[in-house]
């Protein structure tokens, strides 16, 4: 999958954003409920993990906004073999980029997509850690949608989203796997108004 021409619309797009009104700047810490969806018959259990990073708020306009975020994100699933339980430990930078149309009571309705980037990729077995980083594909891209709100005063918020991978994350063999998940975080928006 060659990603370098969806890179270079990204940051063109949130370049020109910039010049927005305004920009907010802020921090996110959350959970993920991470699994995945494969087209065989193996079944996987969801796996929990953190997300955090940062956040960007840009307004376009009263109701509209968009919000570029970069995010560390452990996702995965559990699954057992010949009677023996394993999990899959995937660690991936993302970088969502979110349009959000905004109500004047601080909810946010928001979707877009979201650019993976895998940093870390382990099968552990017992005690046992196997690198599998080789099997899986260095770019993951989906689609996240959810609702947020923000306390206006504060800038403190909350964020509740579903991300749909897209595409095939195996570089090896005939299986399809994508990633799919729940997350859910706090954050904090500097100078929000």
């Amino acid at each position: 999958m060659n990603t370098k021409p969806g890179l270079t619309i990204m940051v063109l797009l949130i370049a020109h954003c910039l010049n927005a009104q305004h920009v907010n700047f802020g921090l996110k810490v959350g959970l993920n409920v991470f699994n995945i969806q494969n087209d065989n018959s193996t079944t996987y259990d969801p796996k929990a993990g953190l997300n955090a990073g940062l956040i960007g708020h840009i307004h376009l306009s009263r109701h509209f906004a968009l919000q570029p975020e970069l995010i560390y994100s452990q996702k995965g699933a559990k699954f057992t073999v010949a009677n023996v339980d394993r999990r899959l430990n995937l660690n991936y930078l993302n970088i969502p980029i979110l349009f959000q149309f905004m109500f004047n009571n601080g909810f946010r309705i928001q979707a877009g997509p979201e650019i993976g980037i895998l940093l870390q990729a382990k099968q552990k077995t017992g005690n046992t850690n196997l690198d599998v980083k080789d099997d899986l594909k260095l770019f993951d891209l989906g689609l996240a949608a959810g609702v947020s709100y923000v306390h206006p005063p504060t800038g403190f918020g909350i964020d509740l989203r579903y991300v749909k991978g897209l595409v095939n994350i195996n570089s090896e063999g005939t299986e399809t796997s994508k990633n799919q998940g729940f997350q859910v975080g706090v954050f904090y928006l500097l100078k929000h108004r």
